[in-house]
């Protein structure tokens, strides 16, 4: 008995050793967790997802904002205030602009959500090939003078209108690898598998990175697309404004204002110009470090509560007719602390690992709608538009790039091209069916 008790206990340690070596590892920083949400009323404070942090509203009475001076080392109240705030000439707005802040096209439901605003572009086709319309094909809405006030001519035969897309979740879709994004596309039926971009992410030094912001997926960094916003929608020039959203061929595109194309032709309008008192860069980069992080920091849009039943019904139809193959419900974030963005930014605690339902695979495709324009993806990409993420689209009533459909219905009928098969697919489905599928849509 004396011998076995040493040999068992032999044994047992070497049970104890080998144990967590053949047993399944759950590492806690690896494991995947859901993305927080948000339930998308405006009445209730759920906007933040833990990415920095929070702070307390803003009184300007009190305290003035403070705006980060990196990456996540702001406050997500400081931050939502500046993208809150109404820019002025002294600002540096205009000469041409689309609106005066970000939450003038960003605020329903929430602060940084969707708008009814459109963008308006327009160009030719010259030897086959989509040419911008002199002085750019962004053409503005707006500006600080009736001299410049932009107007295009007969000669400038394609023209497309753009809603306003939300920007909430979007710190989860920059943390999405490239790698995931390429393994989505790769499992797509190749009719209907979609068309990823390369685009310059201007903070670090112009390295490519798969495009997945904007209806052409022309950024891919939150900085490049706020610094691009800041400057093509509001005028406003900025350290990381950049080339990237390509709203001019010109050279030097995207290091001033943009030329104003009017009734009498294209006048250069940037400082020292008599339309713009205030010398480039306008903004030092801290408003658009400020817009990123509060973008970064906001909740993925949640779904319907309680869910209708008529939505439960057509959750498996949307996969079924083949609307799932582009509007991909599931992907996974980054692990944190991935370098991301060329090497710009950590992947954080707060977007790292995290499982989203953007329905969206964030890739270009040809379904038939597509407006001719060309931003930085090449002649091919004319008539393809990045797969619309359907994650809130409950919170908006006017569909597709232009804004011009209200109904999903109608909507899924001008699904052509790529599309194809999934428009004829649903019309195959009873009507009781169609309205489940539906109701499915609207409940996200």
């Amino acid at each position: 008995m004396r011998k076995v008790l040493p040999i068992l206990t032999l044994i047992l340690f070497a049970v104890a050793l080998i144990l967590p070596l053949s047993s399944p590892q759950t590492v806690e920083s690896q494991t995947a967790t859901e993305a927080l949400t948000t339930d998308m009323d405006a009445k209730t404070d759920d906007l933040f997802n833990g990415f920095g942090v929070k702070g307390t509203p803003i009184d300007e009475c009190v305290n003035e904002p403070v705006a980060p001076t990196a990456r996540g080392n702001g406050r997500f109240e400081d931050n939502k205030f500046i993208f809150s705030e109404r820019e002025t000439i002294a600002d540096g707005l205009g000469p041409t602009y689309n609106d005066v802040g970000c939450v003038e096209c960003h605020q329903s439901i929430d602060v940084g959500a969707f708008g009814q605003q459109m963008e308006f572009r327009a160009g030719h086709i010259t030897n086959g090939a989509f040419v911008d319309a002199p002085g750019g094909q962004l053409i503005h809405a707006r500006a600080t003078d009736s001299d410049i006030v932009e107007h295009i001519s007969t000669a400038e035969t394609v023209k497309a209108f753009r809603v306003v897309t939300s920007t909430l979740g979007d710190g989860f879709v920059e943390c999405l690898a490239n790698a995931t994004l390429e393994n989505n596309v790769a499992a797509q039926p190749l009719a209907q598998r979609g068309t990823l971009t390369n685009v310059p992410v201007v903070e670090a030094n112009n390295a490519l990175r798969h495009g997945r912001f904007g209806w052409k997926a022309q950024q891919a960094s939150l900085l490049s697309f706020a610094g691009d916003a800041y400057l093509n929608e509001m005028g406003i020039t900025n350290p990381f404004d950049g080339f990237g959203g390509r709203s001019s061929n010109a050279a030097d595109a995207g290091t001033n204002e943009n030329p104003a194309s009017t009734a009498e032709g294209v006048i250069n309008v940037t400082f020292p110009s008599p339309f713009d008192p205030v010398q480039d860069p306008e903004d030092d980069g801290d408003d658009v470090l400020a817009f990123a992080d509060f973008m970064a920091a906001t909740r993925a849009p949640g779904r319907q509560n309680p869910i209708p039943a008529a939505a439960v019904r057509g959750d498996s139809l949307f996969t079924q007719v083949g609307c799932a193959v582009c509007h991909t419900r599931t992907l996974v974030t980054a692990a944190p602390g991935t370098l991301i963005n060329g090497g710009a930014f950590a992947v954080p605690a707060a977007l790292g690992n995290k499982i989203i339902h953007p329905f969206s695979d964030f890739a270009l495709h040809n379904i038939g709608t597509g407006d001719g324009i060309v931003q930085n993806a090449g002649q091919g990409s004319a008539n393809q538009l990045r797969t619309a993420p359907l994650w809130g689209i409950r919170g908006r009533n006017r569909l597709m790039h232009e804004g011009l459909n209200v109904t999903i219905f109608d909507s899924i009928q001008l699904h052509a091209g790529q599309a194809t098969t999934a428009r004829n697919n649903f019309n195959a489905l009873t009507a009781a069916q169609r309205n489940d599928l539906i109701a499915f849509v609207l409940s996200l």
